[in-house]
């Protein structure tokens, strides 16, 4: 079935109403912190209050004999049992043909602690005030070191004896390339005008609705371990713990990821925690939980973004582009998280194209090590910050030029399909100009000069930024990434078990932490095998219970996972029809299924699938000798070439020059997402993720202090996160070219709204600034920033 004929399928395309919302609204979601286990005992982790230290002596008498305490690890009890460090999911090699440097990552620190909450030991106790207040007596005699954690000191040397490892005593993690640099210097040699802009991607703490958690379970009878923990991927935690860290076998661990409440990628990873709690529940034989409180949070769950770069275009006299020329310092934190190496490079470079025919495109990134917590994949993974470089480039070209923002974009659209970037990537299909166009209608943007001439007359500025963004979900394939440093295959897993009432259980890899999962998929299901909703059932987020996966980040869900369960649903299909033929006495070959029924080509015979379904497992009338019963079947994809979504984004800002504060006064967002299952899910997708992309352009901002390391923005208290009245009434617009290469058509939402709105926003700002000389601007626009650069421009 092609995505095509998909897209006509009942139930495709209809909002209808989440199924798992009922247990989340009537409090009866099950998340890992209501997980109680039968002799349950609680773990508190002490944390390194310095951000760079030795570690000269950890005594721990004192807590071992405190009241309710079962036991006292530290990073000698690690070395002593040989547990290995964490490991890192993507091999970068670098330009000078070598490995990047991958320094230990112990769950507990051995010698060093690295950045401010820095894991230094663990106490398990039977309540948890009992745990802490054991931690507390914990004495720990520190040498305290240099603190390097500005990605700019890093690359520059700045810090004397702040080497963060041994491995890389200039803390340099890696310097990668991609592109032709001599063609593209040959092209600024040549070009008529050159626009060039220096960036700081500001830092992010993910910040889930959900602390994250876990509780593991040692079985000594059986030798088996159970881990409940907030994550996004189960299989993967399992393997990778299981493979690389622990040594055990992968059948003897299950993990159990539950209600979920957000992730953003931050639950991703492979975490200290989670080893620790699955170690120590066999030295204890006791179940041991941790939930994070708000602090640990902010100190510890991996952070996002943190990029310095410049970056210059080269274009021709009509504003076209030639070339674009990059290099970008990156912020890896103290150690290198799962997929940190992934994120500054494959994820991000590949981007930098973005939707424009640019036909040279060389790009530079150093990755550094620092004292501050690692950091990692946070919604859009790289794919956000090459949006924001680009479309932020792209924007003062324009002004540059004297063109008009939206010209620019249009005169270097790509309009012809497939196309192949000079940055690896080749996109299938797309309409950029219709999203552009339809953007432009919803916006009202023949009314913005009215709308400004208004709030000039109330005191204030008023500016227009757009953002035309691409970016690539379901990163694929297994073996092109594998070529490109991935530790681990890219594909999902789906089983479809029809019951022989003929209501069916779906098993996926995918992991649903807000995303509507049990009712997207169960709208396919239905769709193809024509039965209600409501009669299907979605598994997900067990391994002990679905054959495998690779779950979810990088919007891969419905495009990756859905096409998993729909070829296990070419196989039911295939397979039904079989067992309709020999019910009806035809040829299986002559069998159509539509609506829920089977019927013989050319007659008015038929069944419903039902009757197929009880006949599959109370074979009496069935072909036994060349069919064994039953009607389940799984399926493996593996996908050819990523999704493309893109669209563009339009927002308008008004500022009150006295006193910095910038408000939102109109978004509009125009995405193609391809075939679309429930457009209300969507809608809600893309509310979220343009929250998270206003929130860094205006409000968020993880900040160290740079000379001692501490985290200055440890609590909402400092961190300013973006609340409903901070954002106006967004308006959305569809553009649909289906995906080419998977049977739905689908390219994946999740992300693209904190993907394409930092960029318009801070565009829009910067319009509204210019006629008072504001040239640039690093986010988030914050009043006190925003004022601040109008006064620097009137000195």
């Amino acid at each position: 079935m092609g995505a095509s004929d998909f897209s006509k399928l009942p139930y495709i395309g209809e909002s209808l109403r989440r199924k798992e919302d009922y247990r989340f609204l009537t409090g009866a979601g099950q998340y890992t912190d209501d997980v109680v286990l039968a002799a349950q005992s609680h773990a508190v982790f002490l944390r390194s209050p310095h951000a760079h230290a030795r570690i000269a002596r950890v005594d721990t008498d004192a807590a071992r004999a405190a009241p309710g305490v079962l036991g006292v690890f530290t990073g000698a009890d690690v070395a002593a049992d040989k547990v290995n460090g964490l490991p890192c999911g993507w091999l970068i090699t670098g330009t000078n043909g070598e490995p990047m440097k991958e320094p230990p990552h112990p769950i507990l620190a051995q010698d060093k602690v690295r950045y401010v909450g820095d894991h230094v030991a663990m106490v398990v106790a039977q309540t948890q005030q009992q745990a802490r207040d054991a931690a507390e007596l914990i004495a720990v005699d520190y040498e305290v070191l240099p603190a390097v954690v500005s990605v700019c000191d890093a690359a520059s040397g700045a810090v004397a004896g702040a080497a963060l490892h041994d491995a890389a005593p200039d803390n340099n993690c890696f310097k990668w390339a991609l592109g032709d640099q001599g063609a593209v210097d040959a092209a600024f040699a040549n070009a008529a005008h050159v626009t060039r802009i220096d960036l700081v991607n500001n830092r992010l703490i993910p910040n889930a609705i959900e602390p994250r958690a876990a509780i593991a379970n040692y079985h000594r009878a059986n030798d088996e371990y159970t881990l409940y923990v907030s994550n996004q991927n189960p299989h993967v935690e399992r393997l990778l713990m299981t493979a690389f860290v622990l040594g055990l076998p992968e059948h003897k661990v299950r993990v159990i990821a539950p209600d979920v409440g957000g992730g953003f990628g931050s639950k991703i990873y492979l975490y200290a925690e989670d080893v620790c709690l699955t170690w120590a529940s066999k030295k204890l034989t006791r179940s041991i939980k941790w939930v994070a409180d708000r602090s640990e949070s902010f100190l510890c769950d991996a952070h996002g973004r943190d990029h310095v770069s410049h970056a210059e275009m080269a274009l021709d006299k009509d504003g076209r582009f030639l070339a674009l020329r990059v290099h970008t310092d990156a912020n890896l934190g103290a150690y290198l998280s799962t997929f940190a190496s992934a994120v500054p490079t494959i994820l991000y470079a590949t981007l930098l194209a973005g939707q424009y025919t640019t036909p040279l495109i060389h790009v530079q990134v150093d990755a550094w090590f620092t004292n501050t917590a690692p950091v990692d994949a946070y919604r859009g993974a790289g794919r956000p910050e090459a949006t924001y470089l680009l479309e932020r480039l792209v924007t003062r070209c324009a002004w540059e030029l004297g063109l008009d923002q939206d010209e620019i974009r249009r005169r270097n659209f790509i309009s012809t399909f497939p196309h192949q970037t000079p940055v690896a990537l080749q996109y299938d299909t797309g309409d950029y100009h219709a999203c552009m166009a339809q953007a432009q209608q919803l916006a009202d943007v023949a009314g913005f000069d009215a709308r400004k001439a208004a709030s000039a007359a109330k005191g204030l500025l008023r500016g227009i930024g757009y953002s035309s963004y691409i970016e690539a979900c379901g990163l694929a394939p297994s073996n092109i990434a594998g070529a490109l440093g991935a530790r681990a295959g890219l594909f999902e897993c789906g089983e479809v078990r029809v019951h022989p009432t003929g209501s069916v259980s779906v098993f996926t890899g995918s992991h649903s932490h807000g995303q509507g999962h049990e009712t997207t998929f169960a709208q396919v299901v239905a769709a193809r095998l024509g039965i209600p909703v409501e009669n299907v059932d979605i598994v997900h987020g067990d391994t002990g219970r679905v054959p495998f996966g690779m779950g979810t980040y990088g919007s891969r869900s419905i495009s990756v996972g859905g096409t998993a369960i729909m070829k296990a649903l070419d196989k039911i299909e295939a397979k039904a029809k079989k067992i309709a033929a020999h019910l009806m006495e035809a040829s299986d070959a002559d069998i159509d299924f539509a609506n829920g029924e089977f019927s013989v080509r050319g007659t008015d015979r038929k069944i419903p699938f039902g009757q197929v379904a009880l006949t599959a497992y109370v074979p009496h009338n069935y072909p036994l000798d060349t069919l064994e019963p039953g009607l389940n079947e799984t399926a493996f994809y593996d996908p050819t070439n990523f999704t493309f979504p893109a669209g563009t984004y339009i927002c308008e800002v008004e500022i009150d020059p006295a006193t910095g504060a910038t408000r939102v006064d109109r978004f509009t967002a125009v995405d193609d997402f391809g075939t679309i299952i429930n457009p209300m899910i969507v809608e809600g997708q893309v509310h979220g993720g343009l929250a998270q992309g206003i929130g860094q352009a205006l409000l968020e901002n993880c900040v160290y202090d740079r000379e001692t390391g501490q985290l200055l923005s440890g609590s909402f208290m400092d961190y300013a996160m973006p609340r409903a009245d901070d954002f106006p009434l967004f308006k959305l617009g569809h553009v649909c070219t289906p995906c080419t290469h998977n049977p739905l058509g689908t390219k994946g939402c999740g992300e693209a709204g904190a993907i394409g709105a930092p960029p318009a926003v801070i565009n829009a700002v910067l319009d509204a600034l210019r006629p008072l000389g504001v040239r640039d601007f690093d986010m988030p626009a914050s009043p006190h920033r925003v004022w601040q650069a109008i006064q620097n421009a009137k000195a």
